[in-house]
């Protein structure tokens, strides 16, 4: 059996499923309504709707099954969010990926497998809709059409589900989202004893930029800002938009002097956009950054309030 590979954005992937809020919830009839259709469509005894978290499997939506998880180290949809098509396994017992995968020698009895990887956003594949058989067969390119058409349903509902914690513009985390996985990941600072440390950023001028250029060049500068920290900070740092042009950065198992060297390569990258773009203004910022420990009483927002006033020292100082 071969373990499926993990994607290149997998902490990106991770902290976009999290802040969703739809691992381990229950079934809804907007997702079982496309996999009873996916069901009668292909005449499978199995239709699911998975989301793949770190180490297990989960089904949103479930046809033919009774679990409501599976460990993702020997799930086919692990495999299939590596791809961009619809994944297919024609005969589980004439793949070596697959023929002594559990799944396979023992119940569900798997001789059949196709997935279709949902995308919220290109390199973002968050699970599956698949469907399963316990004989092999063969399937067609019709097939994965229609197959696609039923993935193109769920990711339109996962996308509804979005909106909500994304900023539209910058499609950063917005203030629901980022306290939404900030939460998740204090827990996992506690669970592993790590320290967390928090940045408030908050551009400056940017209301001189609005009154003088209009609110579309406002638009652009809160564009390319947010586009320079995303390549400058760490992938695994959580970034949101807490409206206006306030910004807060969570990072975890990071000390101070990571966190400064970081700031110094922002401020190097911001410098280098605005000799870049060569506008009649410059993009400029103040942040402030406060780190804790694990075990701290504070919550989210006082942690964050407290970045925010040595952010606001750092404005009157310059």
């Amino acid at each position: 059996m071969q373990p499926p590979e993990k994607p290149k954005s997998e902490a990106e992937r991770l902290h976009t499923l999290r802040a969703l809020k739809i691992l381990d919830s229950s079934h809804e009839e907007r997702f079982d309504r496309v996999t009873r259709m996916a069901t009668k469509m292909f005449d499978v005894p199995v239709s699911l709707v998975t989301l793949i978290d770190e180490d297990l499997q989960w089904f949103k939506s479930s046809q033919g099954v009774e679990v409501t998880e599976t460990p993702r180290d020997i799930s086919f949809c692990g495999h299939a969010i590596n791809q961009d098509d619809v994944f297919v396994v024609a005969d589980t017992l004439e793949d070596d990926r697959f023929l002594d995968n559990p799944f396979v020698t023992a119940n569900p009895k798997i001789r059949f497998y196709a997935g279709y990887p949902l995308q919220l956003r290109p390199g973002i594949n968050l699970g599956t809709l698949c469907i399963l058989d316990t004989k092999p067969r063969t399937f067609s390119e019709s097939d994965k059409e229609l197959l696609k058409d039923f993935g193109a349903m769920i990711e339109q509902e996962i996308k509804s589900m979005q909106w909500a914690t994304l900023d539209e513009l910058t499609m950063l985390y917005s203030r629901r989202g980022f306290f939404t996985l900030a939460e998740h990941t204090r827990k996992l600072c506690i669970r592993k004893k790590m320290a967390m440390t928090f940045i408030f950023f908050d551009l400056d001028e940017f209301k001189l930029i609005n009154d003088h250029y209009g609110h579309q060049e406002g638009d652009f500068v809160l564009i390319e800002f947010t586009q320079t920290m995303q390549k400058t900070f760490r992938e695994s740092d959580i970034l949101g938009r807490l409206g206006g042009d306030e910004f807060v950065m969570m990072l975890s198992d990071t000390d101070m002097d990571e966190v400064n060297a970081l700031l110094s390569r922002f401020n190097e990258a911001v410098i280098e956009m605005n000799l870049r773009f060569n506008k009649p203004y410059s993009i400029k910022f103040s942040a402030g950054a406060v780190s804790f420990p694990y075990d701290t009483k504070l919550s989210l927002d006082d942690m964050i309030a407290k970045a925010d006033s040595i952010m606001y020292v750092q404005k009157n100082v310059s």
